[in-house]
């Protein structure tokens, strides 16, 4: 088990992976606030740019599992972690309340990307896109973001994640063309519990670090 100072160091260590990519088309897509410090220090290491999927998890209420996401541009995906009979479960007992959640999330996204900062989906038409977490548990973030890039032609799919169960990796050797991950654990804990320093940046914060990031090229 690998634990790290934090999410800089664990970014810097991927970055040094990845440095092939330099002077390539490439493009960081963060997938939470945690994978925006992780992404930073990747995309100053390569020159490019740094962008941010949002999303929001639907959970049952009172059960406490993640049935799916929703992502800003209304794509929903269901958690593949789950079996085919909780998912039938889930869905016929709590059709309603995934419906409603949904649509409540899928307005708060759009709330917060009405804000600006974020590259469009097209943008990333044509390029590598590294996609980057500060932990996995499930995977789900990364089939959240495949799911996002399948309507348009990318060069190739980069899964960065400095930590990852074992089922994550499984998950992300499905959806991706080339894995990066610095540590893989059988017993998965909270992602702070991989980070000695877990102070996280605001949403004000998180968009200067992404509009900021061609200043910040080393």
């Amino acid at each position: 088990m690998r634990y790290f100072s934090s999410r800089k160091e664990a970014g810097q260590l991927l970055a040094e992976r990845l440095h092939d990519y330099q002077y390539e088309k490439t493009i960081v897509l963060a997938l939470s606030v945690g994978g925006v410090l992780v992404g930073a220090q990747i995309a100053k290491r390569l020159h490019c740019l740094l962008t941010m999927l949002l999303t929001e998890e639907i959970v049952i209420p009172g059960e406490n599992s993640i049935v799916g996401t929703v992502d800003q541009s209304g794509g929903f995906t269901y958690n593949r972690m789950l079996s085919a009979g909780e998912l039938e479960y889930y869905t016929s007992e709590y059709h309603s309340v995934i419906e409603d959640e949904k649509r409540e999330k899928f307005h708060e996204l759009n709330h917060i990307l009405g804000e600006g900062g974020l590259l469009p989906r097209e943008a990333l038409r044509g390029h590598n896109v590294i996609l980057v977490e500060d932990a996995s548990k499930n995977g789900i973030a990364f089939d959240t973001a495949a799911d996002f890039l399948k309507f348009i032609k990318v060069q190739k799919i980069i899964s960065a994640v400095p930590v990852a169960s074992i089922g994550a990796v499984d998950r992300l050797h499905i959806i991706s063309d080339e894995i990066h991950c610095l540590s893989v654990t059988e017993n998965f804990f909270d992602p702070n519990h991989y980070y000695e320093d877990n102070n996280l940046p605001k949403r004000e914060e998180v968009i200067a670090i992404i509009n900021n990031i061609v200043q910040n090229w080393q």
